[in-house]
């Protein structure tokens, strides 16, 4: 039975990448962000952090691009390549961090919505309501303001902000398949009601989450990068794509090269997860199966 069960969902994947390899701009997606990963992880191999990306050098300051500094330098002459590679290594393991934390408590909340009370579900999605009903990037920085600025306070910001797409998301496609004639059996046979939301019905509702995940980590990089633009993020001289835009954005005129290569990897890493995303919800919706 396990076997059986393994091969079907290896030929499910299966099934998805092939759908998945057909769209090109997903692909391109998939690629982009696959370099962006590859460079985070092996940021130091290519630069090295003290030199390149802390040290200060007045010789240096706002050097143009040029053979030696591939994009340039910024106001205090480091090396602005080295800092949005470095910079990679914060952003993305934070924005994985949040919207990690947004699935589960989202997704566990969207299926005791879904598969409780009607009461339950009236309690909890209305305090969804309550949220959602405040832009998420107005209250990621309500919640840092009050809490004080740190990682710590800025992941707990951000999840929070993240989690109603996710209860939704998840309530909707609970609310589908409870009903199931495999939910009825498993009621049948005495399963308890965190099994049955654990065991069968969360599994069924991937697809979706999937899709809102991957869309959602765009998200969270663009509001890393809006609290640290304005000072309630992550502060220099640590690399980091908005305050690097921040401490910049004064240099503009004599030297566009100190924000502008920021702005592009915050908008190349975005568009690629974007793309990515669009891309898995096409793959993994049922309509399209052959």
């Amino acid at each position: 039975m396990a076997t059986d069960v393994n091969k079907k969902k290896k030929s499910q994947a299966a099934a998805v990448w092939r759908r998945l390899k057909k769209n090109k701009m997903a692909i391109l997606g998939l690629v982009i962000l696959a370099l962006i990963i590859f460079f985070a992880l092996f940021a130091n191999f290519f630069f090295d952090y003290d030199t390149m990306v802390i040290q200060q050098s007045a010789a240096l300051r706002l050097k143009p691009p040029s053979a030696e500094h591939w994009l340039g330098t910024d106001e205090v002459g480091r090396d602005i390549l080295a800092r949005i590679v470095h910079g990679a290594r914060i952003s993305l393991p934070v924005a994985f961090i949040t919207i990690a934390i947004a699935t589960v408590v989202g997704g566990l909340l969207g299926a005791i919505a879904g598969y409780g009370s009607k009461r339950v579900d009236n309690v909890i999605m209305r305090i969804m309501d309550v949220f959602l009903a405040i832009p998420s990037i107005l209250l990621s920085i309500a919640l840092v303001a009050a809490l004080g600025t740190s990682m710590t306070n800025m992941v707990l910001a951000i999840s929070i902000s993240n989690i109603p797409p996710f209860a939704r998301i998840v309530r909707s496609a609970v609310l589908t398949i409870k009903n199931e004639e495999y939910i009825e059996a498993a009621r049948a046979i005495g399963a308890s009601d965190k099994r049955i939301i654990l065991k069968h019905i969360l599994p069924n509702c991937m697809a979706p989450i999937i899709v809102q995940a991957t869309l959602s980590i765009a998200g969270s990089i663009l509001a890393i990068a809006s609290l640290s633009f304005i000072g309630l993020g992550i502060s220099p001289p640590t690399p980091e794509w908005g305050s690097m835009l921040s401490t910049g954005r004064q240099y503009f005129r004599a030297a566009w090269w100190v924000c502008a290569f920021p702005g592009l990897a915050i908008m190349l890493t975005i568009l690629s997860l974007n793309l990515l995303g669009d891309g898995l919800r096409d793959a993994l919706d049922p309509k399209l199966k052959n």
